[in-house]
């Protein structure tokens, strides 16, 4: 039934059939031709996908994301951000960066990040002489900063499915998202003067102490959710609440940018985008369902155990994997499905597993800027107005770029645990030395490794 549900997925991909309904589908068919006495459980999955109370954040922290777009705050922040970065040769795009690191401590989610953030760069971009498949690339790769810098929705669900605090999970990701942050911002400003793009970039650049006089009410934003996240004040799931509470006050009685007309179409925009995340993760968690049944999932579990035998192998192996797995299942799907299986190894291989829960995470956000599940990519796209075909070009370098600060948090744990044991040290568990990186494999000498 494996290669029934994979062959028909990807018939799905090539007659250009959506992504849900390619994947819950494929689950379908297998089902009906394999064993459809069974085909009773379809409904009952794909609401026990859905039905978990940390995805109760998703449909807020997206409504959060849109209500600051209408509101006025999102171009706030993009003016603050322009106002620090946007100075020299290839200012934008580092704003852009900037923006979504900044916007990432609010809404915990990269669609939100990339429909509120995009809709205001991705314009001014293409204003200034920028390619617009590189502006779509460029957005729907920065945004992706947003499931890694706290909140973070699949930080969340890994805490769930591996019984790891999210408290630390949410300290640990500090780290990796301003690595990539950093790293990305490096690469857009040589980029850009590379190929002479931006030199008027600075073009309506507000002095700095306007700019964040006029974003101060944005900028306090995430200091309130984080602070309240961490201060034990609410929860993450609450916190998303509170982040729409606020969005909406500001912009009814602070900015008045948002009127109760608006409401309508914010409200609209949200349940839209919120109904299509959650269809996909309904049908991810029906396919992850048929495959965690075929055993596939153990198998690679047992697999990654036997055959690599050291930490940095065996880090190796799960970064390959995930990246593969990434493109072809839904991020949240890939966590509940795999957090559990791969935690305990991890932990035999002494590798902390607040440290593995951020490199599975900032791996499988990869998922979202690749082909052919990238939910970031449709996201820019739409914002765009452009086929998915044309920003493939451009993205390679942005995914290149990732995939080496990947590599970074893999072998490099303290860029993830010095701040979680700064703040959790009581709770920092004693782990093994750093996973040394894989050197060249020598053949084994005995079974007993």
């Amino acid at each position: 039934m494996s290669l029934t549900l994979l062959v028909t997925m990807l018939l799905g991909f090539v007659f250009s059939v959506s992504i849900a309904v390619s994947i819950g589908g494929s689950a379908i068919l297998g089902l009906a031709f394999f064993d459809p006495a069974r085909l009773i459980l379809v409904p009952k999955e794909m609401f026990s996908a859905i039905d978990r109370f940390p995805l109760a954040a998703v449909p807020f922290f997206i409504l959060a994301g849109n209500l600051m777009e209408n509101g006025g705050i999102s171009r706030r922040l993009v003016h603050f951000a322009k106002s620090l970065v946007g100075g020299v040769q290839g200012g934008l795009p580092m704003s852009c960066v900037l923006t979504c690191m900044i916007f990432a401590a609010v809404s915990g989610s990269s669609v939100a990040t990339t429909f509120a953030i995009g809709s205001i760069l991705i314009p001014a971009l293409v204003k200034h002489g920028y390619p617009t498949s590189y502006a779509a690339s460029l957005q729907a790769t920065a945004a992706e900063l947003g499931v890694i810098i706290p909140p973070s929705i699949p930080m969340i669900l890994f805490g769930v499915a591996a019984e790891v605090s999210i408290g630390e999970l949410f300290v640990a990701g500090l780290g990796p998202g301003l690595l990539i942050g950093g790293a990305l911002m490096l690469f857009v400003h040589l980029h850009a003067r590379y190929k002479g793009w931006g030199k008027q970039d600075g073009e309506g650049r507000l002095p700095p102490l306007v700019a964040t006089r006029e974003a101060g009410w944005a900028l306090l934003m995430p200091v309130i959710i984080l602070g309240g996240i961490y201060g034990g004040i609410f929860t993450p799931t609450e916190a998303s609440v509170v982040a729409v509470f606020y969005a909406l006050m500001v912009g009814l009685l602070i900015h008045r940018e948002l009127r109760l007309a608006d409401l309508v179409q914010v409200l609209r925009k949200s349940v839209l985008s919120s109904a299509v995340i959650l269809f996909i993760i309904a049908n991810a968690g029906l396919f992850a369902f048929l495959i965690t049944r075929a055993g596939i999932p153990d198998a690679i579990g047992v697999w990654l155990t036997e055959v690599l035998r050291s930490p940095g192998w065996f880090l190796l192996g799960v970064n390959a994997a995930l990246f593969v797995i990434g493109m072809f299942i839904e991020t949240s799907a890939a966590i509940i499905v795999l957090a559990p299986i791969l935690v305990p190894v991890a932990i035999h291989f002494g590798v902390d597993p607040v440290h593995f829960g951020t490199i599975m995470v900032v791996n499988l956000a990869l998922g979202m800027i690749t082909p052919p599940f990238g939910v970031n990519l449709f996201a820019a796209c739409t914002v765009a107005k452009i086929s998915l075909d044309r920003i493939i070009g451009h993205l390679l370098p942005f995914v290149l770029v990732i995939l080496g600060c990947l590599m970074l948090v893999t072998y490099i744990p303290s860029i993830s645990l010095l701040a979680r044991d700064a703040v959790f040290p009581r709770k920092a568990a004693v782990v093994a030395p750093a996973p040394a990186a894989p050197s060249a494999p020598t053949a084994p000498t005995s079974n007993s490794q």
